[in-house]
């Protein structure tokens, strides 16, 4: 795997993290990897809006992975109600399969738990991504069979290709478990 730092996004991120996250998933560059939600929707997965929003929301962090300097992989972890709340999850097509997510969730469930004192972070995954959820499921989360609507007519969140889109919450405990693999020097601000 490549060497890599994990750090705060800052709004000068901006422009890459949106280039990022759209590769992963839309389009004919994110079929390079295998996250590709390319055959469920078309059009955006964020937009810089969506973005700087999430930098500089007070509840949360986007955390990014950056090597020589280039950011390669990111993630929202947000603060809500009792538990962390993960999202815009992405990571470079072409640097898929090495690892590399892997070390973000973990660092992003290390941040917190060492920032908040969060005992469970929770996500949504859309129901279809059966090998997306069977990668968080050997990572340690739980399916609820709770489901949420996906947002048909929000041109923001994409264009569905198909009817039956809806989001599945899963869960995982983050207390008394190992701060998970230590980053190079934990996340600097």
């Amino acid at each position: 795997m490549q060497q890599m730092t994990y750090r705060t996004a800052a709004a000068d991120d901006v422009p890459a993290l949106v280039d990022l996250v759209q590769s992963a998933y839309r389009g004919d560059r994110s079929r390079a990897g295998w996250t590709t939600e390319a055959d469920l929707l078309d059009g955006q997965r964020t937009d810089a809006q969506m973005v700087a929003a999430a930098i500089a929301d007070p509840r949360g962090a986007v955390l990014v992975a950056e090597s020589a300097g280039a950011p390669i992989a990111c993630c929202q972890v947000e603060r809500r109600d009792g538990y962390a709340y993960f999202g815009m999850f992405a990571a470079d097509p072409g640097r898929q399969r090495g690892g590399l997510g892997a070390g973000l969730l973990a660092e992003a469930e290390r941040y917190a738990r060492a920032q908040w004192g969060t005992a469970e972070m929770r996500m949504t995954v859309i129901v279809q991504r059966e090998e997306l959820i069977a990668w968080y499921v050997r990572r340690g989360y739980r399916r609820t069979g709770e489901l949420s609507p996906f947002p048909y007519g929000d041109e923001r969140f994409g264009r569905p290709r198909r009817a039956d889109l809806a989001f599945e919450t899963l869960v995982k405990p983050l207390s008394g478990e190992p701060a998970g693999r230590p980053s190079e020097a934990g996340v600097s601000r």
